[in-house]
């Protein structure tokens, strides 16, 4: 299914509404204007296969952009809205977009873009347009809310967020259907493990350039439900909108629970969350203590899954799994897993490697990057690749992760992960976040430091920071807690939950070449 079913089944029904604002459209405007942007698509000349970008902030209109290129058979590419105008021309240029949507927000940054970014047709910007660019609504208006004769569906090119290194687009074959279609593809997913369906009102809490929220979202929509949509994330917003519209599903990443866990216990425990069936969480580790706090306040209702832009593969695991097996993210339901060594070998279970999934065949490929693509595939099987994290499977066939193989700290020959000491220090109540990581030490090649950024009204003191290492020595082996803390006013984390580390690290190895690349 896809809007244009539910614009003749239930025409007036919310599509997509604004948590902040309130403004909302319906199918049928959905679906009207969606139409007409892919009329203005087909007659620049796009056809199945050409690229086109979105540029901006969380706007209901968004989802216009989303279905245009869905329904026209394009490759559509979400363009982090954060940043800079050298950084999004280089992902329109490598993207070969033919069509780039923008808004007036983004002004500061799309001055410049078309200097840059000569090879593209049209550039259209929401309410009031830059030099160059068109009015969206205008341009919009000069084409029949019609279907095109033909509808194949399009897709999504998304790129990698870019923490370690160039950003790299992620391309997939496009489905072979008619967006009409169930061979589509949009909300198989969501259906069969979330169970989202026409009745689904999902609380979206994150950047919509990011994969995760806009394909759920996109997901809801093809499947008649209708998203709430949160302009910027806030804890109180968030268990408002909850409240307001009787949010059956949501989304989340891990930062989000703990923030919301330490709001003032009376503000956070004020909102009627009876209608919350299903909260989904992804993109990052959630550490234990902090997904156990959520089961005891929300009950067993929170689902997790693994997997990355690539879909190579994808893990989940049902709250009562998790509960049984606490700190996994699950039993693969795309693709089989193989936990490697070094050298490409599999190990036995329990055993700590490198994760990989097997398909049938290579999933993906990066876009204009051959050599990004084969250090991506197992040495010895071209149809396994990995993401680059690393973990172990248990006896059961659950996967458990244990960090990002370039973050991995290694101090006098031994494996440090950060992740297990950041799990540790975000516990302590007066941690707001916390990145762990390794920084030079002449005898042991690395030692330990941690990053913390202290809840608001909480200041920092050498006393402090001699109280979270001794907290930290409660739970871990000594050699893996910090040996010297640093603290933060915020930590360099990406809206989409992922933390930017390298920008910490580096501070540290100066000229040295740090391990994260």
């Amino acid at each position: 299914m896809y809007p244009g079913n539910y614009s003749k089944l239930t025409p007036d029904k919310i599509a997509v509404v604004n948590s902040a604002t309130g403004h909302s459209m319906s199918y049928k405007e959905l679906d009207d204007r969606s139409n007409q942007l892919a009329q203005l698509f087909w007659a620049e000349g796009l056809r199945r296969g050409d690229h086109v970008s979105i540029f901006m902030e969380n706007d209901i209109r968004y989802f216009q952009v989303i279905w245009a290129a869905m329904r026209s058979g394009l490759y559509l590419t979400t363009i982090n809205r954060y940043l800079t105008t050298d950084e999004a021309a280089y992902i329109i240029n490598d993207s070969a977009s033919q069509v780039v949507v923008s808004s007036t927000e983004m002004s500061s940054q799309c001055e410049g873009l078309l200097e840059q970014c000569s090879k593209v047709q049209r550039w259209l910007m929401l309410d009031e347009a830059l030099a160059g660019f068109e009015v969206y609504d205008s341009a919009l208006d000069a084409y029949p809310a019609e279907c095109l004769a033909e509808e194949p569906a399009g897709g999504f090119m998304l790129y990698s967020s870019g923490t370690t290194g160039q950003p790299k687009g992620v391309l997939r074959p496009l489905p072979n259907a008619r967006i009409n279609e169930s061979a589509a593809g949009l909300g198989g997913l969501q259906k069969a493990l979330w169970m989202v369906d026409e009745n689904t009102v999902c609380l979206s809490t994150a950047p919509l350039y990011h994969a995760a929220p806009v394909s759920f979202g996109a997901a809801v929509q093809a499947l008649g439900g209708t998203l709430v949509m949160m302009p910027k994330f806030s804890g109180s917003l968030a268990l408002e909108a909850m409240e307001k519209y009787h949010v059956t599903h949501s989304q989340w990443v891990p930062t989000m629970f703990s923030r919301m866990l330490k709001m003032d216990a009376e503000e956070r425990l004020k909102y009627d969350l009876s209608s919350h069936r299903v909260a989904v969480h992804a993109a990052a580790p959630c550490p234990r203590g902090v997904k156990q706090d959520m089961f005891d306040w929300w009950g067993p209702i929170i689902y997790e899954y693994y997997g990355g832009t690539e879909l190579n593969g994808l893990t989940h695991v049902s709250p009562n799994e998790w509960l049984e097996k606490p700190g996994t993210v699950g039993k693969p339901v795309l693709g089989i897993i193989h936990i490697c060594d070094d050298e490409g070998n599999e190990v036995k279970a329990n055993e700590v490697g490198m994760v990989y999934f097997e398909l049938p065949k290579m999933p993906f490929k990066y876009l204009n990057e051959e050599s990004k693509t084969k250090d991506a595939q197992h040495p010895d099987h071209a149809n396994w690749s990995a993401l680059g994290d690393v973990g172990y499977v248990d006896e059961d066939g659950y996967l458990f992760l244990s960090d990002r193989a370039s973050f991995m700290i290694i101090s006098g020959g031994v494996n440090i992960y950060p992740q297990e000491v950041e799990d540790v220090m975000i516990m302590h109540p007066q941690v707001a976040d916390v990145a762990a990581f390794g920084i030079p030490n002449e005898d042991m090649g690395e030692e330990v430091k941690a990053a913390v950024q202290l809840v608001e009204g909480v200041d920092k003191s050498d006393a402090l920071a001699l109280e979270l290492i001794a907290y930290c020595k409660q739970k871990l082996a000594n050699y893996k807690c910090p040996k010297s803390i640093d603290f933060e006013t915020e930590l360099p984390r990406l809206p989409t939950g992922k933390l930017y580390k390298k920008l910490l690290k580096d501070r540290y190895w100066g000229d040295k070449k740090s391990r994260i690349v």
